[in-house]
């Protein structure tokens, strides 16, 4: 059991900050509080900071009780695992007050888009940022975005520009027949957002599967642990090490 009580001191850092709390995707009081200190009411930088960190603070203290309280099973294999983890998650984020990942994509692409003019700049723009993120376009509905956006360009004569309401229409309506013939409907865009939770819940216990490997791997080449079994990952229960 001591090498079991040790293992998981990195994947458990991992989880109690890096996927729960602190990624920079969920850094928007930052921004909230950087408008601020611009006002003319605005509070000194010291406190600005404390502000910030208390914040941050307040969000992984959250996030930690509801891990202390729930059971998280290291299986990426077991979709009922993977199911379970994506529900603990989805409370942490609801709980800790941070954004879901598809939020968390609107809300950065909103971002990086904001200054772009054209359409087709801003198409090649979502395009990185799906990349970035590793959503993979199966059904190629970027290609088919590309054929409508040339298409209407060509009705037009000229780039598409976003402030072009005409033009924007026309391409919104070729948009709409991209959908309508994949099947895809606004009133399903709950279920999208659930299935791509589940990727990425996923994803994330396949990384704490390596990490944990990785943790024991190191420690069973310690003298003092030499001897003892290597426990199944699934089998650890990340509760004892927070």
């Amino acid at each position: 059991m001591a090498l079991a009580s040790r293992l998981l001191s990195r994947s458990t850092r991992q989880l109690r900050a890096g996927q729960v709390v602190l990624r920079p995707e969920h850094a928007v009081p930052v921004r909230s509080f950087a408008k601020e200190a611009a006002a003319p009411t605005a509070l000194k930088g010291d406190q600005v900071l404390k502000d910030i960190f208390y914040e941050v603070k307040n969000k992984l203290e959250t996030a930690i009780g509801v891990l202390r309280k729930e059971k998280i099973t290291i299986d990426p294999e077991d979709p009922a695992a993977v199911s379970e983890y994506a529900k603990v998650m989805k409370s942490v984020r609801q709980k800790a007050n941070l954004m879901s990942e598809s939020q968390i994509i609107k809300f950065n692409t909103e971002i990086d888009t904001h200054e772009i003019p054209d359409a087709r700049s801003y198409l090649l723009k979502l395009k990185e940022t799906r990349v970035k993120r590793g959503l993979i376009d199966v059904q190629g509905i970027e290609d088919l975005q590309m054929a409508a956006l040339d298409k209407v360009e060509k009705e037009i004569k000229k780039p598409l520009m976003r402030n072009d309401k005409k033009g924007i229409a026309l391409l919104t309506a070729e948009f709409d027949k991209i959908n309508q013939k994949l099947g895809i409907r606004k009133e399903d865009l709950p279920k999208y957002e659930e299935q791509l939770e589940l990727k990425i819940a996923k994803a994330q216990l396949e990384e704490l599967k390596k990490e944990a490997l990785e943790a024991m791997e190191t420690q069973k080449k310690r003298e003092e642990f030499k001897d003892e079994e290597m426990p199944s990952v699934k089998s650890l229960d990340i509760r004892n090490f927070i």
